[in-house]
């Protein structure tokens, strides 16, 4: 009988994890997906689009534009890189939103997926926290609404275990009934690379699956569904001990790859020459006796979610406000 190793094959969210293993896999680049990568001040943006089907099955994503903001002194708590990284994600995010058409007046849902009692999960809701919402100023005040703002409400609609119902049909049920021209999903994800775990930012014009950062497959938040473009921000805050395994392997083969053939064997064994299905049918092994995989996260992940949610907020409030900007976006953030 053939072995399901699906689950213990690399998991990640990221554009950009999948296409590291896709281009290894393949061999070099892969026709229909162009890149744009920068990097200044220790602040890392890549721009991927994939722009073919061809391109999507190779690297298993959704045809459309994704940026990544990769920050890894995030993790050191320093103020002034945050404030660096939030004036980053508003030109990023400003930009996306023009090139997905999105216009300066566009009625904008903000919704913050995750569970806010379980921390790596929490990011969503803190996000809403900080996010300054205007809606009920336009309906209730209009005549008292400055120049350089729009129209912006914010939800967090718990998860499936809490409420009992899907995140879709609650943001649904709010799209119908207060018509934004716009969603912005905000969720926790999984990546495969523990130095990306909460020290990435990725933005997505595909929308967003909630749940599926923990293997959920369910009814997700996207154009077809909501009826308006839904834009995914994602910060990948967990990764599976599945995938840590096969890292290791990895990083074990190329640290030793310098020693001799010899003393290589010695050490690792017959790990060097393992291929793909035999690396995974090793984790496989390794993690049965626990009867499931398992999802890490950083011990420090209460500091680090909170610092990544108020960089996104800070950000989105400038990006979606004109009103706002770098003198006065601390002030609708705690």
């Amino acid at each position: 009988m053939e072995l399901d190793l699906q689950k213990y094959n690399v998991r990640t969210d990221l554009a950009v994890d999948a296409k590291e293993i896709a281009e290894a896999s393949y061999g070099g680049p892969i026709p229909g997906l162009n890149e744009e990568v920068e990097e200044h001040g220790g602040i890392k943006v890549t721009r991927i689009d994939v722009t073919n089907e061809a391109a999507s099955q190779r690297i298993g994503r959704v045809p459309g534009h994704y940026i990544t903001v990769e920050v890894p002194g995030l993790r050191n708590q320093d103020t002034d890189l945050q404030e660096r990284v939030a004036r980053t994600f508003v030109q990023e995010f400003s930009g996306f939103l023009q090139k997905i058409g999105i216009s300066s007046e566009a009625k904008i849902l903000v919704v913050g997926l995750g569970n806010w009692n379980v921390t790596p999960d929490s990011l969503g809701p803190l996000v809403v926290e900080n996010i300054l919402v205007t809606r009920h100023y336009f309906e209730l005040a209009p005549e008292q609404v400055n120049d350089g703002y729009r129209e912006v409400s914010a939800v967090a609609p718990g998860v499936l275990g809490l409420t009992g119902i899907e995140s879709s049909d609650v943001v649904k049920g709010i799209v119908d009934r207060i018509k934004p021209d716009a969603v912005i999903a905000i969720d926790a994800l999984a990546s495969k690379s523990l130095e990306r775990v909460n020290t990435t930012i990725q933005i997505a014009d595909i929308g967003i699956h909630p749940g599926s950062g923990v293997g959920n497959k369910r009814r997700g938040l996207t154009k077809d569904i909501l009826g308006v473009p839904c834009i995914a921000i994602g910060v990948p805050t967990v990764c599976y001990a599945s995938t840590i395994v096969g890292s290791v392997i990895d990083m074990m083969k190329q640290h030793f790859s310098g020693s001799g053939a010899e003393q290589t064997k010695q050490i690792l064994g017959m790990l060097p020459e393992l291929g793909e299905q035999e690396r995974l049918m090793l984790v496989k092994e390794v993690l049965q006796p626990l009867g499931h995989d398992v999802v890490v996260t950083p011990k420090e992940i209460d500091e680090f979610v909170e610092d990544i949610a108020n960089v996104i907020a800070s950000g989105l409030n400038a990006a979606l406000h004109q009103a706002v900007n770098g003198d006065n976006v601390a002030s609708y953030t705690h």
